[in-house]
Formats: C-alpha cells, structure tokens, sequence
C-alpha cells in the first residue's frame, strides 16, 4: 500500500483515542451508519448492511453518525443529549470527538485496504482516502485543541 509507511502513526493514534474513551455499556451496534446505509420508507428508518456488525460501545455508532451526517457542534450535542437523556459532560464530549476521529480513522484505513483489493465501477478508493484522511485532520485538530475540563 501507499499509505504503508503511515501504519505505526495510525496505530499509536488508536491507542490515544482509545484511552480517550469513558466507561460505557457494551452493547450490539452497526459500526457502519453512513448514510448509504440508513432507509426511509416514508414511515421509518431502516439500517442495513450488517457487515461490519458487533459489540461495541454506543459511542462509535453516535460519532460516525454524527460524523457521517456532517452535524454541526451544536447538532452532535443535541443528538448526544438525546441519546443520553440529559445534556453530555466534559468527559462524554472529549470520549465523542475521540471517538469521531477514531470512526474516520477506520473509513479511512478501510479506503486503503480497498485501494489494493476492490474494484467497483466508479469508484476511486484514493480519492476517498484522501478526503476521509482530511476529515480526520480536522476532526483531530479539534480534538486536540479542545479543553475538556468541566467549566466551573
């Protein structure tokens, strides 16, 4: 792969945001809510394609929705309010955007892996990874920028 070469950084990026994570329950999630993935019958919402299905934390399938949806800050901490039924803390908001980064990681390296073993008609695997990797960027200057301390 191209992207060789960047595999230990990516990997020593993982365990940052892993260690970034609050306790949470485990439980079954998607791990994979783009929004190619989310149908609307009119009535209700559908989620398919299972592939990638498994126990998780809610956090990964609350960031990449978030994160695939192109919510806004204040958008993601009404969805996060919702999910969790009262306003997030500071430790809920910083495992979020860990999480965030961490769910573009994984698009991201999946973009690489399919640069070397797919083909689909269309579809341009470096493109792809090229954006995901800039929205990762961007999603980790904020993370990195940000001051999770409870405001007093």
């Amino acid at each position: 792969s191209r992207m060789l070469g960047e595999l230990p950084g990516y990997l020593a990026l993982a365990e940052e945001l892993e260690a970034a994570q609050a306790p949470l329950p485990v439980i079954f999630g998607h791990n994979d809510l783009l929004p190619a993935n989310i149908l609307d019958d009119g009535e209700r919402l559908w989620l398919i394609d299972f592939e990638y299905a498994g126990f998780n934390t809610a956090m990964f399938d609350l960031a990449g929705a978030a994160s695939n949806a192109g919510m806004s800050p204040d958008e993601a901490r009404e969805f996060l309010t919702a999910y969790f039924g009262h306003a997030p803390g500071p430790e809920i908001e910083k495992s979020f955007a860990a999480m965030q980064c961490a769910s573009l990681l994984r698009e991201a390296m999946w973009s690489m892996v399919s640069e070397i073993h797919l083909s689909a008609p269309g579809a341009d695997y470096e493109t792809y990874t090229g954006e995901n990797l800039d929205r990762l960027a961007a999603a980790l200057d904020h993370y990195r920028s940000t001051d999770w301390k409870p405001v007093t």
